[in-house]
């Protein structure tokens, strides 16, 4: 993710010299962040820019470079640190605006939400597993309303029948006395599409979920701008 042999881009005004109503941070104070694009965004964060180009076309180019924002989650402070015009202190800046996102769209709100359908469950996820760069299992808990008691991480890895230990699982679910699970995990991929494995190792939950009379409601994947439920497919479930 190194750009530093990127051609020198074309010459833009510094921020202080455009026009006041199109500086990032007098429209944010004027119309409400919302009204901002992403290199707007980060160009607050990012404050400066270089010689000959600004914070705003900083950003753009740091966007264009690495995939987006989606991109911009997925790199490492390390990553940050090699691209022109960002250097220690902005690369901390981002990962810690970053961070902070992941966070409150993880804080557990006053009142737990119902789980009433797959996008209810891949809403509490999705922001933060589609842009993992490998594989993850997480497992989501439910009480006896279909309330959200806790998301348990329990794999890394490529998701196939040789490698999950269906015990784990559930083994939270059990010491927590859960009424049901729903099992997530993303493709890195991109393609939510379901694989074989991923099919065989819902019916393997499945039949452990009947047994410890902890039902799987459901299995979701997580791709880069959709998700997939197994269940309403009619994929490992029956």
């Amino acid at each position: 993710m190194n750009d530093d042999l990127e051609p020198t881009p074309p010459y833009t005004p510094r921020i202080g010299d455009m026009p006041t109503e199109d500086r990032p941070r007098e429209r944010l104070a004027q119309s409400g962040a919302e009204a901002l694009n992403p290199p707007e965004l980060l160009a607050i964060l990012l404050r400066t820019g270089l010689k000959g180009e600004n914070a705003v076309r900083l950003a753009e180019r740091l966007l264009n470079s690495n995939g987006g924002l989606v991109g911009l989650l997925r790199m490492s402070y390390a990553d940050l640190c090699h691209v022109r015009g960002i250097g220690p202190a902005k690369a901390a800046q981002l990962k810690a605006a970053v961070e902070l996102g992941r966070r409150l769209a993880a804080a557990l709100p006053e009142e737990r939400p119902v789980i009433s359908s797959p996008a209810d469950a891949a809403r509490l996820l999705m922001y933060e597993m589609r842009s993992l760069v490998q594989e993850e299992v997480r497992v989501l808990l439910l009480d006896t309303r279909n309330r959200w008691m806790g998301t348990v991480p329990v794999y890394k890895g490529s998701l196939n029948t040789s490698m999950i230990r269906v015990g784990e699982v559930y083994r939270e679910a059990v010491r927590q006395n859960a009424a049901s699970i729903i099992v997530v995990h993303n493709h890195p991929s991109g393609d939510p599409s379901p694989s074989p494995d991923d099919v065989a190792v819902t019916r393997l939950m499945v039949e452990a979920g009947r047994l410890l009379d902890i039902p799987l409601h459901d299995h979701i994947v997580i791709g880069q701008q959709r998700f997939v439920s197994l269940k309403e497919r009619g994929l490992g479930f029956s």
